[in-house]
């Protein structure tokens, strides 16, 4: 048995490279650290900042074992797989947000967090990638099928709201209304999976040399494990939201829209601005766009589903009118960056730029 569990040690760290044992161990750290402050209830702020840290790291740990095991599958179901997994840290943290009955901080998060992918970490890869490599050129037809797929799904989820704010009979009935629209976003998604699975084989064999690959074992164990700890974060980040809120004076509507958006989206503020850095911009565009698609197309109408269940409120797609015009803002945006398959350094400039504003406009509510 001894013997045994040397080898195991001993392949462990052979397969582990320096900064992989270190973020894992970080994350190991923080999920600890965050328990120590919920349990022994050191304060609405420390437990706060402390299970946002924790989250934001195993959101990172869950993208380094999405990654690993995505190697073994084609290239389409990497990128695919890395986005979807990516977004499982946000899934936890609104499910009981939402059993909280803390449906505005929903709605914010999830529109934070498109925003948060299509203007935050799309303009810090453009700028990184732009001031190290220079202008740089990636191919057009995936990202514009991305970005038109998003502008149809932002104007699917401002149906809801505009039958509110014009006063049409469907005003009286934003759940039924928003229940449809979420089935309907959720076949769209579906129909959009296999363009999506094809992906490009070129741009992920060469992101995969990048990285010491693991054993499948240790990558599953990874991902179950980061998973898990995110699961129980996500419920004591939502138990400490409220209280810190109000002791911090923060509205609902910002930290729902940049704090929690930008906590559970952490694989891809990472991911994407490393991929730019090491001049592969189509697959930091893969992965920063379609995480984006995926929170509207499925991510979103998956929690408009699940809430008729589990909250005490459902969740409907009837928002305030700002939160839509930024996401079409984002949406029109995000387009015309990648219509013409190049970037530079000060577009990145730019959409930090309106992120920013946005982020502003919603400091008070």
């Amino acid at each position: 048995m001894g013997g045994i569990l040397i080898l195991f040690r001993r392949t462990t760290i052979s397969t582990l490279t320096r900064s992989d044992a270190i973020s894992l161990g970080l994350a190991a750290g923080a999920t600890v650290l965050a328990a120590a402050a919920t349990f022994m209830h050191a304060g609405p702020v420390v437990g706060f900042v402390a299970c946002a840290a924790a989250l934001s790291l195993l959101a990172m740990t869950v993208g380094h074992g999405t990654e690993q095991l995505g190697s073994r599958m084609g290239p389409g179901a990497t990128g695919v797989m890395q986005s979807a997994l990516g977004n499982l840290p946000e899934l936890f943290v609104c499910i009981f947000a939402l059993r909280a009955g803390l449906v505005h901080v929903v709605q914010a998060a999830l529109v934070g967090s498109i925003l948060a992918n299509s203007l935050l970490v799309m303009g810090l890869a453009l700028l990184v990638g732009g001031l190290k490599n220079g202008t740089q050129r990636f191919g057009k037809e995936a990202p514009r099928m991305v970005v038109t797929l998003m502008m149809l799904a932002v104007a699917a989820l401002a149906v809801p709201t505009l039958a509110a704010g014009l006063h049409t009979p469907a005003a009286a009935h934003e759940a039924a209304l928003s229940v449809a629209c979420a089935v309907a976003l959720l076949c769209v998604f579906a129909a959009s999976l296999p363009f999506s699975l094809r992906g490009d084989p070129a741009v992920v064999m060469k992101h995969e040399t990048d990285h010491t690959p693991w054993p499948l074992w240790l990558a599953l164990a990874v991902l179950i494990g980061a998973s898990v700890g995110a699961a129980f974060v996500s419920d004591w980040f939502v138990e400490a939201l409220a209280p810190a809120m109000k002791t911090l004076g923060i509205s609902e509507a910002f930290s729902g829209l940049v704090v929690v958006a930008i906590a559970g989206n952490a694989v891809e503020n990472v991911v994407g601005i490393q991929l730019a850095a090491r001049n592969q911009p189509d697959y930091a565009m893969s992965v920063i766009l379609n995480s984006s698609l995926q929170i509207a197309l499925a991510l979103v109408p998956a929690l408009v589903l699940l809430s008729v269940v589990i909250a005490p409120v459902p969740l409907t797609l009837v928002m305030p009118p700002l939160l839509v015009a930024a996401l079409a803002l984002a949406a029109v945006v995000s387009a015309f960056i990648v219509y013409d398959g190049e970037s530079i350094w000060l577009e990145g400039v730019a959409l930090i730029a309106l992120y920013g504003m946005i982020a502003a406009a919603f400091w008070w509510g």
